[in-house]
């Protein structure tokens, strides 16, 4: 009986050892995100799975956000995964366009960080009408000057994402994460697995 419960013992505590550093591993390592939305496209299609590194940025209090142990800083063209200003319950995933001191400008669809054109190598544009800044910021907007300690993103899919240009900054302290590979992707609509996707380094 005493062997019985001996075993027992042992299996619970690789049980609770295991879920404990899955735990540190999901809050302080690495974490895996669907992709719900296409505002990444062709980046990220709905339906990939992606590993978000959280340690590039440094190591963080969980909902204390505060760094611990400073890493690396977000660097202008991450791809970041943040907690939406808008919504605290919600993650978002955009790619950083700004740093703090960059003033920001978007000028008939075209962005200009510090007065020069932004190389925007992984910005797609699918609707040919440009909307005047007056009516709303999508295509003109600005100039902005990002602020200490926050960071100006927008989706690769810029005519068809939500995104600094209409909510503001993102602090920097509600960055979770820098996104690293696709590990899975699935087409919904279709109903098959996208294997071309799968090992996928994301930059």
């Amino acid at each position: 009986m005493s062997q019985q419960k001996s075993k027992f013992r042992e299996y619970v505590e690789a049980i609770i050892l295991a879920i404990v550093i899955a735990l540190f591993i999901r809050t302080f390592v690495i974490q895996a995100y669907k992709i719900p939305s296409g505002s990444m496209k062709p980046t990220l299609q709905i339906g990939d799975h992606i590993l978000v590194s959280k340690f590039n940025y440094g190591i963080k209090l969980p909902f204390l956000r505060t760094t611990l142990i400073p890493v690396g800083a977000p660097q202008r063209g991450d791809i970041v995964v943040f907690i939406y200003p808008e919504d605290r319950s919600k993650d978002f995933i955009k790619r950083l366009i700004g740093v703090p001191g960059d003033t920001i400008e978007i000028r008939n669809k075209k962005i200009f960080i510090n007065g020069l054109p932004y190389s925007d190598k992984h910005g797609v544009y699918v609707d040919n009408l440009v909307i005047p800044g007056a009516v709303q910021p999508r295509d003109n907007f600005g100039p902005v000057t990002v602020p200490e300690g926050s960071l100006f993103v927008m989706g690769d899919n810029r005519d068809e994402s939500y995104d600094s240009r209409f909510w503001g900054f993102v602090s920097k302290k509600d960055v979770l994460g820098k996104a690293l590979i696709i590990y899975w992707s699935w087409n919904h609509e279709e109903h098959w697995v996208r294997w071309s996707r799968i090992g996928r380094i994301l930059h």
